[in-house]
């Protein structure tokens, strides 16, 4: 449990003033960012595609099984970025990427 000296927040979801310490854990539990399989990806990782993929702008398809390396995780846990050879600033969705 939270020691004597812990800050309180008021936790709007439950209604309740709660450690500090406590909602600082659950938020970054919560901020993981997870690929189609449900393996935790990190920044530096190398991920595979799992289904072709047009991409907007580039007019080409990138296609299923294509390794991407050094990914970047972003501000939303649906999206990491990532460059390819050929196409700059690629944004790919989580949903359609597998750990290597």
């Amino acid at each position: 449990m939270a020691g004597d000296d812990d800050d309180y927040v008021y936790d709007e979801v439950t209604g309740e003033w709660r450690p500090a310490s406590e909602i600082a854990a659950a938020a970054t539990a919560a901020a993981e960012v997870r690929d189609a399989s449900g393996n935790v990806l990190k920044d530096g990782d190398s991920v595979t595609l799992i289904k072709d993929l047009k991409v907007k702008g580039a007019g080409q398809t990138l296609k299923q099984g294509t390794v991407i390396r050094s990914i970047r995780l972003t501000d939303n846990p649906e999206e990491i970025d990532c460059r390819h050879d050929t196409i700059k600033g690629l944004v790919l969705r989580t949903e359609f990427v597998r750990k290597r």
